[in-house]
């Protein structure tokens, strides 16, 4: 972990005037929980902010370029968009790793747990410029970091419902209908994740993982059509 935001504004094109509020949207709560003289405020509000303007930035932006399409579609593109896949890569690409600010633990993993803590501090990072320099700057910094994403999203079709795809293919190869399963819960309840399965009958065909029980379903039907060859 580094503390150099200068060299990090720099790189990601920034220019914070309350550099407190920068560091914040890198501190997980769990460092908090371990250094609680440390004066740090974790950075979950900011995220919960952040999410909303990136929603708002994508939603204006694919809704202006793709007029010819329709709410479904377009719905589609923003999931893909904005889901903790694309957000963790921006910021892997942003390399925010380096600046985390993690509890001992946390700070050791390197799995998906640690995808879910970058896409969130990429959230943060978009309320805090939001906070420290208005709309329009938040604007610019998700225009150029997610737009450009779009053509890749949708040449390669990852915006399609995985869910509905699987269920479509499953009743028309197996005549059954997939069910899907809740196999694990970890986590604290403000940062929990899931693994759910997905079954054709009593078979189970794959698993996917999630912060929510949507996205791991969306997860275990992705790779349960890359298991039976349907994708």
């Amino acid at each position: 972990m580094t503390t150099d935001f200068e060299k990090f504004q720099k790189e990601a094109g920034l220019s914070f005037k309350d550099e407190g509020l920068l560091k914040q949207a890198f501190v997980h709560r769990s460092y908090i929980n371990e250094n609680k003289q440390s004066g740090l405020t974790h950075n979950e509000r900011l995220e919960f902010l952040g999410d909303a303007v990136l929603e708002l930035v994508i939603t204006d932006y694919l809704y202006k370029k793709y007029y010819d399409k329709a709410e479904g579609e377009l719905t589609a593109y923003r999931s893909a968009l904005v889901n903790a896949d694309t957000c963790a890569g921006i910021a892997i690409e942003l390399q925010m790793g380096d600046y985390l600010l993690l509890s001992k633990g946390e700070s050791k993993d390197v799995g998906r747990a640690r995808q879910y803590i970058l896409a969130n501090a990429l959230e943060a990072l978009i309320g805090a410029i939001y906070i420290d320099q208005g709309y329009d700057s938040a604007k610019g910094f998700i225009e150029k970091n997610f737009t450009p994403k779009i053509e890749d999203i949708i040449s390669a079709k990852s915006f399609i419902d995985a869910k509905s795809l699987f269920q479509e293919k499953a009743q028309e190869f197996d005549g059954i209908t997939p069910s899907y399963k809740t196999i694990k819960e970890a986590g604290p309840d403000h940062e929990k994740r899931f693994t759910v399965g997905v079954y054709i009958g009593k078979d189970l065909v794959a698993t996917g993982d999630g912060v929510s029980k949507q996205e791991a379903e969306q997860s275990a039907a992705r790779e349960a059509l890359k298991t039976r060859g349907w994708s």
